[in-house]
């Protein structure tokens, strides 16, 4: 009846004031009815007693007494309502409150406003009671009214709080509570377990018939946005309203907003990022650094540029508490956008600061461009919002929708917000901390194949370190059948022509990437030799064909793939990429060139060699070790920087250089170049070093049972089986003529004599020393002996110099002819002789 209308007072009398309150008594009329009346006949007043004689206007007020008593109205009903049950203190169990009726619209009456956005309500509840209780407004907070004499109120907090009075001072509202009062904890805030006292107000939302109280305070610029209450606004929409309201009263300049800057269509941040670099553009992940900052490569630039998550805070691996979550979300992040193509938006630059460089900020976009992974991150529990200071205007663009996240993260208590504590990631077992343990692993690996792993870190083109999630192991990979040039590893180094760029190449490509490798080798250093896949592309076919590697025919011949990798190196060559940015196709077309058949032979030439690997991959390969056997002079005394050949302790021999020369000790420090380790070695064990070693990458040599001519960018030696060649892999006498001629060979110390000579590449005769028949008879050879057993054949196809030798071919046709009368080998079911 009363609130809201337009009333007139008639004063009769004063009272002597109470606490400076003046107090005076008179009459009422709202609308031409007197309100002491309309209390009177419908029974909800009662009349004085008066110690004076009545007036005209006592009895009125008896009659309409009398009337009400009569009709059993409001108080003078004895059968009518009964007290209701009020409660005027807050709920004891807060949280169990809030958790009742979060979300839920209640009938209510506001009883009091505190300032502008605090009130105190009264909660018609559905059983009839009612429930006192102090709310704040969501999203938004006014100036503060002074709640003592002395002091003055904030700027702008008394025209607030008229504003909230006169429009819901004792009026029927709708109210929404949300939330308890405190901010949500920081991520592994710990605290005791005792229950929290009861709130002294809760968090909510109050509607009036025209709309929500909020919305209208920031319109009229009397009250600010709480940006870390988007989280239960932003989903219902709250959020934007009020963004919206605040635009227009930035736009104009009503009250708190008086001192905002004009808006532009410019940002007031910085126009663009470091070095003219643009502040939005779409490119490729390329690595995952932790949880809030990856690198990502420009589509257009192929810059790369190293980008942090716009108002994210990820946790941190250096912290115990934090570390398994910190794991979690770089996880989360390298799964979702690893070579993922990404559109980013540059949203502010925080200059450097102390030890932090200058960085950029940004919104990541994936997915068709539409998800913002910084959302889903915060979503999982995996990282939180930053509190931006009210002032702070660099932050995302999707505050609001990261801090809806960061609540639904709280109410499902995912992640950082679930209160457990999880153990920090036990460390990765590295099987390539020493040879020793990666030969114990060596045998398995061979018997999986291809094995999943995630590249953990590019050493170089060629050499990987992998990580195998499923058993927690770490390993180094180098990959076989290439060589790519080295990078430097620390500034005092210098990279190879283009070991770089190959590094480079490597990390972009398959860094963090998941992947498959297979295993064939283990080096002495404790790295694995073998190949790398990326969605069934093999990496060293990829480095080859883009020129960031060569095809080291050592190993590539051994490998089932051997052609492409030649084939990627004949297009890479073709096209002049990178190391083959020099390439001379006459040049090497003139070292290619057939050998003519020859009519006269070599002079002899003995060399001591050792058979130190035999490989059945394509066809069957061996390498040879030359053994120098020029005894060391009596005064032969190396000095530091020598290259010599030095006596390992496997008893063979390798290139070495001198590190400290002792010649009282006769001895010296070496370090095995081809090899990186390090041994002391007495000068007895030293000799000086072939000059045609020393320009060579390595000291062991390819060796083929038949001609494959081999080109290399290097300048180097390879050795042939003269006059012969093993049964064709085809043969089921294979596998034999391998085993035999690893028995007779691999591992020993041998005398081979050079039968021919084509380019680079010699042609052996291989003999044992320890035959006593090689005493008597000088053709007596391995060769020879191969042939006998009916285990290989003459290489009539291949061998052009067949024509100089006839004495041995001679005897090499009496071996086949004595093998084949005692049926063995291949001539086992008649005269078989295969003709290639």
């Amino acid at each position: 009846m009363a609130v809201g209308k337009p009333i007139s007072f008639t004063l009769t009398h004063s009272l002597p004031p109470n606490d400076d309150v003046t107090r005076d008594l008179g009459t009422a009329e709202i609308g031409g009815l007197d309100v002491i009346s309309e209390l009177l006949k419908n029974g909800w007043a009662k009349v004085k007693d008066l110690k004076r004689d009545p007036t005209d206007d006592d009895i009125r007020k008896r009659d309409l007494e009398a009337e009400a008593k009569a009709a059993g109205l409001g108080l003078w009903n004895p059968h009518g309502p009964q007290t209701r049950i009020v409660h005027y203190t807050m709920p004891q169990d807060s949280q169990a409150f809030v958790s009742e009726w979060k979300g839920k619209s209640i009938d209510a009456l506001i009883e009091q406003v505190r300032d502008g956005s605090t009130l105190r309500v009264r909660l018609f509840m559905p059983d009839g009671e009612h429930q006192l209780i102090n709310i704040a407004l969501a999203g938004v907070r006014c100036a503060r009214i002074s709640s003592k004499p002395d002091e003055s109120s904030e700027q702008w907090a008394e025209e607030a709080k008229f504003f909230t009075e006169s429009r819901l001072l004792q009026r029927a509202v709708r109210v929404v509570i949300l939330s308890l009062p405190n901010s949500p904890a920081t991520p592994f805030q710990t605290g005791t377990n005792a229950p929290p006292p009861p709130a002294s107000i809760f968090i909510g939302s109050v509607f009036h018939p025209a709309g929500n109280v909020a919305e209208h305070l920031v319109a009229a610029g009397l009250a600010r946005i709480i940006d870390w209450h988007a989280g239960m606004l932003a989903s219902g929409g709250g959020m934007e309203r009020l963004r919206a309201a605040e635009k227009v009263a930035k736009e104009k300049r009503a009250c708190l907003y008086a001192s905002a800057p004009a808006p532009s269509v410019a940002s007031t941040k910085t126009n663009g990022s470091p070095d003219g670099n643009s502040r939005s553009f779409e490119g490729i992940v390329i690595r995952v650094w932790s949880g809030d900052q990856i690198s990502v490569v420009e589509k257009e630039t192929g810059k790369e540029r190293r980008l942090y998550l716009s108002s994210t805070r990820g946790p941190k691996l250096s912290d115990p508490k934090q570390a398994f979550y910190a794991q979690e979300a770089r996880e989360f992040l390298r799964k979702r956008l690893i070579g993922k193509n990404v559109k980013v938006a540059v949203d502010f630059i925080r200059p450097r600061e102390g030890e932090f460089e200058e960085r950029e900020c940004a919104t990541v976009r994936y997915g068709g461009q539409t998800s913002n992974i910084a959302e889903q991150l915060i979503e999982k529990g995996l990282a939180s919002v930053v509190r931006h200071r009210r002032d702070d205007e660099d932050r995302s663009p999707d505050y609001d929708k990261l801090m809806a996240a960061e609540q639904t993260a709280l109410t499902e208590t995912r992640g950082i917000h679930s209160g457990k504590e999880q153990p920090p990631p036990k460390q990765p077992h590295n099987l390539s901390e020493t040879a020793t343990r990666a030969n114990s692993f060596l045998s398995g690996f061979k018997r999986q194949g291809k094995i999943p792993a995630v590249v953990d870190y590019v050493a170089s083109g060629s050499r990987f370190k992998l990580f195998l999630p499923r058993d927690n192991q770490t390993l180094t990979l180098v990959l076989s059948g290439i060589r790519a040039p080295r990078a430097a590893r620390n500034p005092s180094e210098k990279s190879e022509p283009f070991g770089s760029e190959a590094a480079e190449f490597a990390t972009r490509r398959y860094m963090q990437r998941d992947v498959e490798f297979e295993v064939e080798l283990a080096d002495k250093s404790g790295g694995f030799i073998g190949a790398l896949w990326l969605k069934n592309e093999s990496a060293a076919v990829s480095l080859v064909r883009e020129g960031y590697a060569y095809v080291h025919s050592f190993s590539a011949d051994s490998l089932s793939w051997a052609k492409q990798l030649y084939d990627a190196e004949a297009e890479a060559k073709q096209a002049r990429r990178n190391v083959w940015k020099d390439y001379d196709e006459e040049a090497e077309k003139a070292a290619q060139a057939p050998v003519e058949d020859v009519s006269e032979p070599l002079k002899p030439e003995y060399i001591d060699v050792i058979i130190s690997d035999v490989r059945t991959k394509n066809g069957p390969n061996f390498s040879v070790q030359v053994l120098n056997t020029e005894a060391a002079s009596a005064n032969f005394a190396p000095t530091n920087g020598d290259l010599v050949s030095a006596k390992f302790s496997d008893g063979s021999w390798y290139r070495a250089k001198i590190r400290r020369a002792s010649p009282i000790k006769k001895e010296a420090e070496v370090t095995f170049i081809d090899y990186g380790n390090q041994d002391t070695v007495k000068f007895s064990n030293l000799r000086p070093l072939d000059p045609k070693f020393r320009s060579l990458p390595g000291q062991a040599q390819d060796a083929r049972l038949r001609f494959v001519p081999i080109f290399s960018e290097y300048k180097r030696v390879d050795w042939l089986h003269s006059f012969v060649k093993l049964v064709n892999p085809d043969s089921e006498y294979y596998p034999e003529a391998v085993d035999r001629f690893c028995s007779l060979c691999e591992g020993r110390k041998l005398v081979a004599n050079v039968d021919q000579r084509e380019g680079n590449i010699l042609h052996l005769r291989l003999i044992d020393p320890t035959d006593p028949a090689s005493a008597h008879n000088p053709l007596t050879c391995i060769n020879a002996d191969l042939l006998r057993e009916g285990l290989a054949s003459i290489d009539r196809k291949n061998c052009k110099y067949l024509g100089a030798y006839p004495h041995v071919v001679k005897h090499l046709q009496e071996c086949v002819a004595a093998g084949k009368r005692e049926r063995l080998g291949m001539f086992e079911f008649g005269d078989i002789e295969e003709d290639e």
